[in-house]
């Protein structure tokens, strides 16, 4: 998810002046945490092989290559400073370390399905990576699911600005996988966040019983 202060006329404009290097680097900016529109580049780069101006194979491993890598460093940034980091930083909102420990072992047990699954969901595509560092998963078996992760987001990305970009505008494209990748988020958060609130309301109602 990045800060959309670049106008789309110039994305655009970059990603046909600069094709596959803007692609590339928009995207692995963008999962390193940048605040650039590498998601929006990777549709117009897209859009743009639809159109024949770029190629779409290439398109596809420049995005793949740039996410894949981009999710790597972000687990060596997570592995190797974001313990400590993350602690201090929960820390300022009161949030003790044997919290932040359980949060991590329960990360750890679905932390392949977020990395493979985290790069269609708003911020997650950012975080993933880095969280997957913080609890030290193994690193072979994250490059796997980073590898897949990214090249499964790069195919549908791109096949669907390739395709769909001849039917509907770029615009419209791009502003409804926005919308999607923000209400997936939404949805995620429901799905986490809910049944901890269910059990701790209950927990709360029968202490208050007893």
């Amino acid at each position: 998810m990045s800060l959309e202060f670049i106008s789309l006329e110039r994305i655009h404009y970059i990603a046909h002046q600069y094709g596959y290097w803007a692609i590339f680097l928009g995207i692995l900016l963008e999962n390193l945490g940048f605040p650039l529109p590498g998601e929006t580049l990777t549709l117009v780069g897209g859009f743009l092989a639809g159109s024949n101006e770029l190629s779409y194979w290439l398109v596809l491993s420049d995005a793949t290559a740039g996410a894949f890598l981009g999710g790597t460093c972000g687990y060596w940034i997570g592995r190797i400073g974001g313990w400590s980091l993350l602690v201090r930083l929960l820390g300022v909102f009161k949030i003790s370390e044997a919290r932040i420990i359980n949060a991590k072992k329960q990360f750890s047990e679905n932390a392949f399905k977020a990395i493979f699954f985290g790069r269609f969901f708003a911020l997650l595509r950012v975080f993933a990576a880095p969280l997957a560092g913080i609890v030290e998963i193994s690193f072979t078996r994250f490059m796997v699911y980073n590898l897949a992760g990214a090249a499964t987001w790069a195919s549908v990305m791109v096949s669907l600005a390739f395709f769909a970009g001849r039917v509907i505008s770029l615009e419209q494209l791009i502003t409804w996988v926005s919308q999607f990748a923000i209400l997936a988020l939404f949805i995620l958060l429901v799905l986490i966040f809910a049944p901890l609130w269910f059990k701790s309301h209950q927990t709360d109602q029968y202490g208050s019983e007893d």
